[in-house]
């Protein structure tokens, strides 16, 4: 195995060096006609790519291409985004809010802001509601019967987000007590909680059994569940076999090689581009205990091009063969995770105990399996999205959907069929691979005349 120096990180040290140098976040909308740049010029820390990430990602921000590196005692990175509607940023509240999340000012971040897709973002209390975690088999109806289980317990669902991948299902539900509105403390009541749904969870004849928890911390939703899905090994016997052609389904071209020179492997990775795409891949490669020090991203508006110049923990290289394919299975997983199979069900009501309960039980007795949601509450607002397909993974019969929302309410259940990362066709441009190392010695330049490296390339 192949093993160069990695940097340890030492939480009295890090300390001390970002109060010597604290984080400098630039917001520039000048340099560039048709994104706003981010530049984040800090001292290096574990896990700092993932963090700021995350923030923009959180944010519903798109992220057009990126500049990272972090090689050495320094992060350097540039981030191209734009709103959801493709303009630059000009909303003051969310221009604050990156400078004091990504800044030096983070512990001043006391505010909560709207993203452009009109969700709030901000500090959260842990005590506000209690948070289960439910990982197994997938099969038509579950959700119906989860939501009817909390229901009877007298709890109220306020958000959850399911995931479903490779016949696996991973959910994380935010519940309420009924009558307090705050978190379930009754230790026996969460017993009975765990206990009814791990039963629901139980599938017949399943190798990998179901599993209910408790989240016990504030835990970030998405990057749990890739955690609680790559813990349950869902990219184990997935069919890989047309991984060299980025199709409708998400599969993307993905390779691993060592570049012997710089002592780095390199990750390429080639997919359709969709939101959210750059936070599935570094979540990934962070949780499998990898260090990114450069990487760059680029999209040409239908596919993306990431590439990653990475190191094991340790600081080795991924040396064997098995290793490589293990990386190459897991991030496609995380790449097909998010995407949205199926017809997208929007629902907006006044939100009540027991509305999850009843919506999924319509879906399921009109032959409906819900194949991935996102259920959250604004004020006393209930706004749910559902994709579903029939009970066999088929593209719905309409009038079937006409019936559940003439059951539901016709201005309450909303058809807006926007998947079409899953299903539109689209010609593969000819454009030319995007390669961190044709353009080392550009962003280089860039990032030294935006004073976000400390000396010339020519000097280097």
């Amino acid at each position: 195995m192949t093993s160069r120096g990695c940097p340890y990180f030492d939480p009295e040290y890090e300390t001390l060096l970002a109060r010597l140098n604290p984080p400098r976040v630039v917001i520039d909308n000048v340099s560039c006609s048709d994104s706003t740049l981010i530049k984040i010029d800090s001292a290096n820390k574990q896990g700092i790519l993932l963090e700021v990430v995350q923030v923009l990602t959180d944010l519903d921000l798109t992220i057009s291409k990126a500049y990272i590196s972090s090689d050495g005692g320094w992060f350097m990175d540039v981030f191209h985004v734009t709103d959801h509607q493709g303009q630059k940023l000009t909303d003051e509240g969310v221009i604050d809010y990156i400078q004091k999340s990504l800044g030096a000012n983070e512990d001043s971040l006391t505010t909560e802001v709207r993203t452009c897709l009109g969700r709030t973002v901000g500090l959260q209390s842990t005590v506000e509601h209690t948070a289960i975690e439910l990982i197994g088999r997938d099969r038509p109806g579950l959700l119906s019967e989860i939501s009817g289980v909390l229901t009877d317990m007298m709890c109220n669902v306020v958000a959850a987000e399911v995931w479903t991948h490779n016949m696996r299902v991973a959910c994380m539900v935010y519940v309420t007590e009924r009558l307090t509105g705050g978190p379930v403390e009754d230790v026996e009541k969460l017993a009975r909680i765990k206990e009814q749904l791990s039963q629901v969870l139980k599938g017949d004849g399943d190798s990998k059994s179901g599993k209910t928890d408790f989240s016990m911390s504030l835990t970030h939703t998405e990057r749990r569940l890739h955690q609680m899905m790559f813990a349950d090994r869902d990219y184990e016997g997935l069919d890989h076999s047309n991984l060299r052609c980025a199709d409708e389904k998400g599969n993307s071209n993905i390779t691993v090689y060592n570049c012997e020179e710089k002592g780095y492997s390199v990750v390429s990775v080639k997919c359709r581009d969709r939101p959210k795409l750059l936070f599935d891949t570094v979540c990934t490669l962070t949780d499998m205990q990898y260090v990114v020090f450069h990487a760059s991203a680029d999209s040409d508006g239908n596919y993306a091009f990431q590439e990653y110049y990475i190191r094991h923990m340790d600081g080795c290289t991924l040396n064997s063969e098995s290793e490589r394919q293990r990386v190459i299975k897991c991030l496609e997983a995380a790449i097909s995770r998010r995407v949205s199979e199926g017809l997208r069900l929007e629902l907006c009501t006044k939100d009540r105990v027991g509305l999850l309960s009843d919506v999924t039980r319509v879906f399921r007795e009109n032959g409906l399996s819900v194949t991935r949601a996102d259920v959250s509450t604004r004020g006393d607002k209930a706004v749910n999205v559902f994709y579903v397909t029939d009970a066999s993974g088929n593209p719905v019969d309409m009038k079937v959907v006409d019936a559940i929302r003439k059951e539901i309410g016709l201005t309450i259940l909303q058809v807006n069929d926007i998947s079409h990362y899953a299903s539109s066709k689209v010609q593969e441009t000819s454009k030319p691979r995007f390669s961190f190392r044709d353009i080392i010695s550009h962003s280089e330049k860039v990032l030294y005349n935006w004073g976000l490296m400390k000396s010339s390339p020519e000097s280097l």
